[in-house]
């Protein structure tokens, strides 16, 4: 175990954003057993523990991260009948190409979601085109930090909300592994839904390094509230298949699309993105979102929630 913890590890490039700084101790691990003894290990130390997937919705400090750092790597995949058995480390784009091999559908709207893995997916409850992960999720492994033991949740017992979970709330909960319970279709009519998805983002999203979408999207009855004038001459025609107010039309309205700060730039293909030019820091990624918070609550008198992910800050 010891030898496998390295010390002053780079992280920039385990991430999709490419920024950030140093692990003070860092350890990749591919089974349960393994991840118990990390934090065993942290806890002798007296130092905290970090989970890193596949990096993306994560800004990362540029002066690294305190404590221990684990990158998941346990990418267990295993199908028997509709079900599929999948470990945290294992990628969307892994487990989505396998379903397809297999004839099962449920993870047509992942395609295209750079590096997310499926423990990443389960913490943010990953959607997309009114489909989300939590719709095929049937059990959910984890370890109890606290308990010092491994569980199995039910989908009911991880409390799935938009962009939320049990496990986003209780950070003592560490996804191991999950069970997918997914639906036998036609190989075509998947490939065809697969191949859409995949059209879509390389039409709407930028090709830049980013970190997916930076703020949660909207209720409309919360903008109304806040701002009926705006709401109805700009907002109310224009609310998303799921209900909600897309967070970069907001930002469209601010007229921030290509505002940069260094090297960090709003996109201009999609405004809830910031996509890092080159040699963008963590610290101008920072202050760019922090403008964009402040121009929404000052013009629109709209609240901005970050759904990015923050690490050593």
């Amino acid at each position: 175990m010891l030898k496998k913890i390295k010390k002053n590890y780079p992280l920039a490039d385990l991430t999709t954003f490419k920024i950030g700084g140093p692990a003070e101790y860092f350890i990749k691990i591919s089974a349960k057993e393994e991840l118990k003894e990390a934090f065993a290990w942290a806890k002798e130390k007296n130092i905290q523990v970090s989970i890193l997937g596949g990096g993306s919705n994560l800004l990362i400090s540029d002066q690294g991260v305190k404590g221990l750092v684990v990158l998941v790597k346990n990418e267990k995949l295993s199908v028997h009948g509709e079900r599929m058995a999948v470990g945290a480390g294992a990628s969307l784009a892994k487990v989505l190409s396998h379903a397809i091999s297999c004839n099962l559908s449920g993870l047509e709207w992942s395609n295209g979601i750079p590096r997310a893995t499926m423990g990443g997916a389960i913490r943010g409850n990953a959607e997309a085109f009114g489909c989300s992960i939590s719709d095929i999720v049937e059990t959910v492994e984890v370890f109890d930090v606290k308990k010092n033991k491994f569980e199995v949740l039910s989908r009911s017992m991880c409390f799935f909300g938009y962009r939320k979970s049990v496990f986003s709330a209780n950070k003592n909960l560490i996804i191991c592994e999950a069970v997918l319970k997914m639906l036998r279709k036609n190989k075509k009519q998947i490939e065809e839904l697969v191949e859409r998805s995949l059209e879509f983002r390389l039409d709407k999203y930028p090709n830049l390094p980013s970190a997916g979408s930076v703020f949660k999207n909207l209720d409309p009855e919360e903008i109304k509230k806040k701002n009926s004038l705006f709401f109805d001459r700009e907002i109310k025609n224009k609310i998303g298949r799921q209900g909600l107010v897309g967070a970069g039309l907001i930002i469209d309205f601010l007229g921030l699309k290509g505002k940069t700060i260094g090297g960090a730039k709003v996109s201009l293909e999609h405004a809830n993105h910031i996509v890092n030019t080159g040699k963008a820091t963590a610290d101008e990624v920072a202050q760019l979102i922090s403008l964009i918070k402040t121009q929404a609550r000052n013009k629109f008198r709209i609240n901005l929630r970050e759904e990015i992910q923050y690490l050593g800050f």
